[in-house]
């Protein structure tokens, strides 16, 4: 399947995602169309992209003008420090605005790199290049930047676009099982909350999707970053619309920061909890018909996705669960600010719940 072109176009910028195999291979003329010219540039690269790929990328810019910081991408590293990192790289070599900085990496290392461009001299250029379909499918989308603290996930960052997104499936080929599997969780979660259609040719090629077999793989990156796009197009601040994108998220953020960002949930399983979660959420409350429920309860079991919260969490992690569920950055009053489904493709936000209807759901419902 050749390479497809999306447009994206925000209030504060313009700038082009080329998704396909070996879109790499066109990376000078990108380069050059997008009138992407620097003087130096850093490479923020994950330790997890196989050397061959990095090479490659590396070939295409002029070895003089190039700065390398490798980077441990884990959730634990998405921190202040890694930041500092980073800005101290760019102040010794003396980088100005019209310098850039390219991220190699999946979600972790994208949301770094971006927050450290955006907060640099208030800005560089930047280009991403996502290497997971995580990433592929969201993170390189739509400007958000940002790291974890203590207190919650992502609750420090900016909104900052990108000058270009190249999202090479070439990359997916080295990921295992498990990374595929996150990625698609996000795939699923744009289906649902957008288009029922969407969710229906997932049910019937969510094996190939999986398996990275063409034309599915690259129809499924495709239609998810064109429903991110519109989205954010929208709604760029997320001050309404865009809130739809965090489904599941809510209770997703909340999991990862009970197990203290473990590798025992990566946030793709966690945002497959979160899903099964909030769609069980909807149901109990009159929100969501059982027809739809048992559909998505059966493409989760269907394609083996994670969705026994059990495995993670019993009745002793609730309150903490919970406690990172109030602080999490949609609220803006003490209840908590829950996405929720109608039906399939059409999702409902702004609705509020106290902590305890939510403690009372997870003990009843879902943790044994």
């Amino acid at each position: 399947m050749s390479s497809i072109k999306l447009q994206i176009k925000t209030g504060n910028q313009k700038y082009p995602i080329h998704i396909g195999n070996d879109v790499l291979n066109n990376f000078q003329k990108l380069l050059k169309e997008n009138l992407i010219n620097f003087n130096q540039c850093l490479v923020i690269i994950d330790k997890n992209v196989p050397k061959k790929l990095i090479n490659k990328i590396l070939g295409f810019l002029p070895k003089k003008k190039i700065v390398l910081h490798y980077f441990a991408a884990t959730e634990k590293n998405k921190n202040q420090k890694s930041i500092d990192k980073i800005v101290s790289i760019l102040l010794k070599k003396n980088f100005n605005r019209n310098d850039c900085l390219i991220s190699i990496g999946g979600g972790i290392t994208g949301d770094v790199s971006g927050f450290a461009a955006s907060i640099f001299k208030r800005g560089l250029k930047f280009i991403n290049i996502p290497t997971t379909l995580l990433s592929q499918v969201d993170s390189s989308i739509g400007g958000k930047t940002g790291i974890n603290t203590k207190y919650g996930k992502n609750l420090i960052g900016t909104f900052y676009q990108p000058s270009l997104v190249i999202s090479d499936v070439i990359f997916l080929k080295s990921l295992p099982k498990r990374e595929l599997v996150c990625g698609y969780g996000e795939i699923l979660k744009h289906a649902l909350i957008t288009d029922k259609k969407f969710f229906t040719f997932l049910n019937k090629n969510g094996v190939d999707i999986l398996n990275l077999k063409s034309p599915s793989i690259e129809k499924a990156i495709y239609k998810s970053c064109s429903i991110k796009k519109k989205v954010v197009e929208a709604d760029e601040k997320e001050k309404s619309l865009r809130k739809i994108l965090n489904f599941g998220h809510t209770f997703a953020h909340a999991f990862e920061a009970t197990l203290g960002y473990s590798k025992k949930l990566n946030h793709g399983e966690a945002v497959i909890l979160g899903i099964k979660t909030a769609t069980k959420f909807s149901f109990v409350n009159k929100i969501l018909r059982i027809k739809d429920s048992k559909l998505i309860e059966n493409h989760l079991k269907r394609f083996k996705l994670p969705n026994d919260i059990n495995k993670y969490f019993k009745k002793k992690n609730l309150n903490q669960i919970l406690s990172f569920m109030k602080k999490d950055k949609k609220n803006n009053t003490k209840k908590i600010n829950l996405i929720l489904l109608k039906k399939i493709g059409s999702p409902i936000y702004d609705l509020q719940f106290n902590d305890n209807k939510i403690y009372l759901f997870l003990k009843n419902e879902l943790i044994k």
